[in-house]
């Protein structure tokens, strides 16, 4: 899979859950979670969902240039969210029946912009 299509697959999942936590917060931490949102904590999420938002229109390639940037901004945002989302599985606190596979894919994007994101390319 070459650099643009990840970067096309990981910009459209981050889009799309900056779309759910900000239309349906409560129902993206059952899942992911496997617990429900405070209403301080659905604030939270929904900012959270405009940040997700926002990296996935600014990651968003249109043309046939892939962006260094881009490229850096969504492996190190896959690697530390694969890395923190592992954390809170492996600590017990959360068992939501998304977190393992969400922990995975994104691991695993990362890895695959490893490359691309520190050769600059």
């Amino acid at each position: 899979m070459n650099t643009r299509r990840i970067l096309a697959l990981s910009s459209a999942i981050e889009f799309a859950t900056g779309i759910a936590l900000l239309a349906v917060p409560d129902l993206v931490a059952r899942v992911l979670l496997g617990t429900a949102l405070s209403d301080s904590g659905i604030a939270v999420a929904r900012l959270a969902g405009c940040g997700l938002l926002s990296l996935g229109l600014a990651c968003w390639q249109t043309a046939d240039v892939v962006s260094p940037q881009a490229t850096r901004a969504l492996f190190v945002y896959n690697t530390l969210a694969g890395m923190y989302l592992g954390y809170l599985r492996v600590s017990g606190s959360f068992t939501g029946p998304l977190l393992l596979p969400a922990c995975v894919l994104h691991l695993a994007v990362g890895l695959l912009l490893a490359l691309p994101a520190l050769a600059g390319k």
